[in-house]
């Protein structure tokens, strides 16, 4: 079943989620037009490829242009027509940008498949997902619907004290134009009588509408700093979490719609207020209530404007370069990165011509970092309105690009304790709002950027970018390295499953989790209240190994996401498996069962041991040097497993390898995965690459490991060496490992 069908088959929610990634970057109507042609391709390859992108972009237009031809549906074959035109416009000069946000698309479809196969949500997500939530926003919908009926209905009072201001006003005047003569009449005494009722009820009706407006004021003032500030700050936090790879981000329209609503009530009394204030000028009285509560209540509406429009002023994308999407908060110097801003509050008195102006570390304090920056581009440009939204402001920049500055002296000021990946930056956004007279200096800022001069920084930088937004809620904390907050194990594991879930698309389980945990923490791995430091996690080398913890496990993230991708998905590799443990799973297992591990002593290498028996029916483990990416760039590791030969003894080679753990044939694993076909160009002989190892005697009691040239060689090199090889082979030098 294709992943296209399989999305189609998921509940409701999921269903939201899928919707929030196509835009029009990606309409859904080319996802679903083209599903088969689209999952066939390689776009990850293609975003790094110029070349390849280029031809992908055609093959798509194409593949358009036809699926176009044979639509019967005049309406869709209109929107197809103009999906290709603007898919013209916006990537025929960048065609890479096109893979990089279909790669990206597919890669979220997956990552939303496995989240419905997980077994176990983690305590972060869990909190994120909550019925709790999901009844606190219901409530907020319907106080947000009482507060709008309230308002509607002061409209009402304010019409029917105008309605009996009028009456009072042609009474009174009615009574004034009366000969002098008749002013101690009854008729006038009884006209006086009436005309005082009138003003009585005129002045109990004022009294009415203020104090109604008082009450409604006092419940938006309470509804904004009990429920709508707290869920923007919820949103904020859940933006953060989806930062780092966890739940998508949604929820932005709703709280949109939120504050929208919040401010034409605010902005609807206000208008009532001035009406008022209009009453007063034709008809007003000793101790009338217009006069002395207005003003109280006009400033009251003007503060809950200005902070709400103020607080409605957010980063909806946070700073991120195109080329690394599913790594946000890491910026190049010289490479350009994208953001952008959004206004929550849509109204139509508004000033479209609203010009946003970006500054990098604005206000920073000296001394803080050893390095500075400016931005190179244009950092202003105007908000506009949405078509695809309910119609609220934004901006994106999409070409901004840092540079350092040079020092005259030479030197780059105060180097601090901190690296170049723990030093903290910001984006700062301003604007100036104009609205009924009311002006708002608008701004905010983006989460804290790590900026680094070379894409070997990028591991350490996203580690940084980690840890800051899974242990704090600050919006610009930028001294947090300076003593950095420990993890628990269980925080720290659930943000690792979510990496192999976002490059992957198929996170940890519990095992491979606590098989992680074992080699950061040792024997507390089981401990999930375990803190870990930040040093231990990122700086300091694992025991006995040049390298820390997590730069062995990005590493693999990386191996898998350009080599073993498919392997992986089909969940085949069980990857964290000790020495120990490996020997307890195959020891009782048929003679040429294996399982893929990935290595403990290389970065980003993968393995794979196997079971056999000698003469005397004993049980032995072989393990093949590790594969690496200089290896697999050579021969794709599907490949590697069906073709591989292990030379022992002398004796004729032969593929070690009849059963994936537990007890999987080989074949019927691997086979739709198999890749390369021995060449059929006439008139050459068929040829393919074999990956050979070479087993040696080992007198030691440790099973031996069998090492494999680089690259696999051809049948025609593999007889020429085999003619060579004496049958007494030395003893290898090192023992079985990893």
């Amino acid at each position: 079943m294709s992943q296209w069908k399989q999305i189609q088959q998921l509940e409701i929610r999921l269903l939201e989620h899928v919707d929030f990634l196509y835009d029009d970057n990606f309409p859904m109507d080319i996802r679903q037009g083209l599903a088969g042609w689209i999952e066939s391709q390689d776009w990850d390859m293609a975003a790094n490829d110029e070349s390849l992108a280029a031809v992908q972009f055609a093959d798509l237009l194409a593949q358009l242009e036809q699926s176009r031809s044979q639509e019967q549906n005049f309406l869709q074959r209109h929107n197809l027509k103009i999906i290709q035109q603007q898919l013209q416009v916006k990537y025929m000069s960048n065609p890479a940008l096109m893979a990089r946000v279909i790669a990206t698309c597919l890669r979220e479809e997956q990552r939303i498949l496995s989240s419905t196969c997980t077994q176990e949500q983690g305590p972060l997500e869990k909190s994120l997902q909550n019925s709790v939530a999901f009844e606190r926003q219901k409530n907020m919908d319907s106080r947000v619907g009482i507060i709008r009926n309230s308002v509607q209905l002061m409209d009402q009072g304010v019409k029917y004290n105008e309605d009996m201001q009028d009456d009072f006003d042609f009474c009174y005047k009615t009574l004034q134009s009366r000969d002098p003569a008749e002013r101690n009449s009854e008729q006038m005494k009884q006209e006086v009588t009436r005309l005082q009722e009138i003003l009585n009820r005129l002045d109990f009706k004022r009294k009415e509408i203020l104090s109604k407006m008082d009450v409604v004021i006092k419940e938006i003032d309470d509804l904004m700093t009990s429920q709508l500030n707290p869920e923007l700050q919820d949103w904020k936090r859940r933006q953060q979490i989806a930062s780092i790879g966890g739940p998508m981000l949604t929820g932005l329209e709703q709280l949109q719609n939120w504050f929208t609503l919040t401010a034409q009530s605010l902005f609807q009394i206000k208008r009532q207020l001035d009406k008022l204030g209009e009453l007063v000028l034709k008809v007003t009285y000793e101790s009338d209530p217009i006069p002395l509560q207005k003003p109280q209540l006009e400033e009251r509406v003007k503060y809950l404007i200005y902070h709400l429009i103020k607080s409605s002023f957010v980063v909806e994308k946070q700073p991120c370069m195109p080329t690394h999407p599913q790594r946000p908060l890491i910026i190049k110097t010289g490479v350009q990165f994208t953001t952008k801003v959004r206004l929550l509050v849509k109204l139509p008195e508004v000033d479209y011509q609203l010009k946003v102006k970006t500054t990098f570390d604005k206000d920073l304090p000296p001394g803080r970092v050893s390095r500075q920056f400016f931005i190179l581009t244009n950092n202003t440009k105007v908000m506009d309105i949405e078509d695809y939204s309910i119609g609220c402001l934004s901006v994106e920049f999409r070409h901004l690009q840092l540079k350092e500055k040079k020092y005259i002296n030479g030197t780059k000021g105060s180097e601090g304790l901190l690296s170049v990946t723990e030093e903290l930056h910001s984006l700062s956004f301003e604007a100036c709002f104009v609205v009924q007279g009311l002006t708002i200096d608008l701004e905010t800022c983006s989460l804290p950027l790590v900026v680094i001069s070379n894409v070997c920084q990028l591991p350490g930088g996203w580690a940084s970018v980690m840890w800051y937004n899974l242990l704090t809620d600050e919006p610009r904390n930028l001294a947090f390295f300076g003593n950095p907050p420990w993890a628990t194990w269980s925080q720290l594991s659930e943000v690792l499953s979510w990496q192999f879930s976002t490059f992957a698309g198929r996170g940890l389980n519990k095992e491979q989790l606590t098989m992680l945990g074992e080699k950061l923490l040792g024997q507390h791995a089981s401990c999930n209240d375990f803190h870990v430091s930040w040093s231990k996690f990122s700086k300091e080398n694992i025991p006995g190994k040049p390298f820390s913890f997590w730069t062995w496990l990005d590493s693999i993230l990386e191996l898998i996401k350009k080599h073993l991708l498919p392997v992986w998905n089909e969940n085949y590799i069980m990857g964290f498996v000790s020495k120990d443990l490996e020997r307890s799973l195959l020891k009782d297992r048929e003679p040429g069962t294996f399982l893929l591990r990935f290595s403990e002593s290389h970065l980003g290498g993968i393995t794979f041991t196997w079971v056999e028996h000698n003469e005397n029916g004993d049980m032995k483990l072989n393990s093949v040097e590790p594969y690496t990416k200089s290896r697999l760039n050579a021969l794709p590791f599907p490949d590697i497993i069906r073709d591989y030969k292990v030379i022992s003894h002398g004796v004729a080679p032969e593929n070690p390898l009849k059963f994936l753990y537990p007890n999987i044939p080989k074949d019927e694993a691997f086979g739709r995965l198999y890749n390369s076909q021995p060449s059929k160009v006439h008139p050459y002989l068929a040829s393919t690459l074999i990956p050979i190892s070479e087993l040696r005697p080992n007198s030691s009691a440790t099973s031996p490991q069998c090492q494999s040239p680089e690259p696999p060689m051809t049948p025609g090199q593999f007889n020429m060496l085999n003619e060579q090889l004496c049958l007494d082979l030395d003893a290898m030098s090192s023992p079985y490992s990893e």
